[in-house]
């Protein structure tokens, strides 16, 4: 008896080349993850490296809180404005605005992170992750300074759109008051 096409394909054995594929797939999974947990390894080494100079620094730590809030708010902004970007642009142009979305995503984030690297760690017992004297008040400033910055901000954009909502609802009715700013159905009419 001779199969069908339909049921060799289905029915077909495990070949070398599958196994291979797999391989490849479990080999890019752990480097991936090799390559995630040394990053973010580097960065809390960094973190915990860097807090008690900013947190010595003149203003102290509710200084450097405040700072890295504005960052962070400001950063959130420029990501929003650049990924609202157009697609009808040049490779290089595009790859520029990735860039500079990816730069601000860092910008909000990155401060975010950097304070949170810097509380101990919760079931590590060793030195290097005691508490930094400075990092709460630090993260508590960051988080009432990027709420606050973001709430002026946003009601600034939110007054701005507003003001051009008003200033287009006026232009229209001067337009309907000349007669041109009917439909075309209106107009017919």
């Amino acid at each position: 008896m001779r199969r069908s096409a339909e049921d060799a394909g289905t029915n077909r054995r495990f070949e070398a080349r599958d196994g291979l594929g797999i391989a490849g797939v479990v080999v890019c999974l752990v480097v991936g993850m090799g390559v995630i947990l040394l990053v973010m390894g580097l960065w809390k080494r960094f973190a915990r490296e860097t807090v008690p100079m900013l947190v010595d620094l003149p203003g102290g730590s509710w200084a450097v809180g405040g700072v890295l809030g504005v960052i962070t708010v400001l950063g959130a902004i420029g990501a929003l404005r650049c990924a609202a970007g157009a697609s009808d642009r040049t490779r290089l142009s595009r790859g520029m605005h990735t860039a500079g979305t990816a730069a601000c995503c860092l910008a909000a984030f990155g401060p975010l992170f950097y304070l949170l690297s810097g509380l101990p760690g919760k079931n590590c017992r060793s030195e290097s992750c005691a508490y930094i004297p400075g990092t709460g008040s630090a993260f508590l400033a960051y988080i009432i300074s990027a709420v606050l910055v973001g709430l002026l901000v946003y009601r600034w954009i939110s007054a701005r759109a507003e003001e051009d909502a008003a200033r287009e609802r006026e232009r229209m009715r001067r337009l309907r008051k000349k007669g041109k700013g009917k439909s075309r159905a209106g107009r017919q009419r």
